[in-house]
């Protein structure tokens, strides 16, 4: 979700992309939520305790949220490279870690 939210931001930058408009960038943005949705949606029911799986719906948007965040900052570090990230970003990410921790915790 990561490129299809935030990827057609440096389309600017891109000789053929640069001249498409606004539709053209939502249609693809959703090509690519719609390849990643293929595999989310099977993986949460799978992992879905009412489907046998391990996961409460609590912890499974807690995995979800930190692994969105973990895949946001390298791709944002990567693609867009003048991103810095500050200690308070740390700092915040730590607090999810922790969020998680407790969620997990019986």
């Amino acid at each position: 979700m990561t490129i299809a939210w935030y990827g057609h931001l440096k389309f600017s930058e891109w000789r053929w992309f640069n001249k498409l408009g606004i539709i053209a960038v939502i249609l693809i943005s959703w090509g690519i939520a719609l390849f990643e949705y293929m595999f989310q949606v099977p993986a949460n029911r799978i992992g879905f305790k009412a489907n046998g799986g391990p996961f409460s719906l609590v912890q499974l948007k807690v995995i979800q949220e930190i692994i969105t965040l973990s895949v946001f900052v390298i791709f944002s570090l990567i693609v867009f490279k003048t991103t810095t990230f500050k200690i308070n970003h740390l700092i915040g990410f730590v607090f999810l870690v922790l969020a998680a921790y407790f969620l997990f915790k019986d």
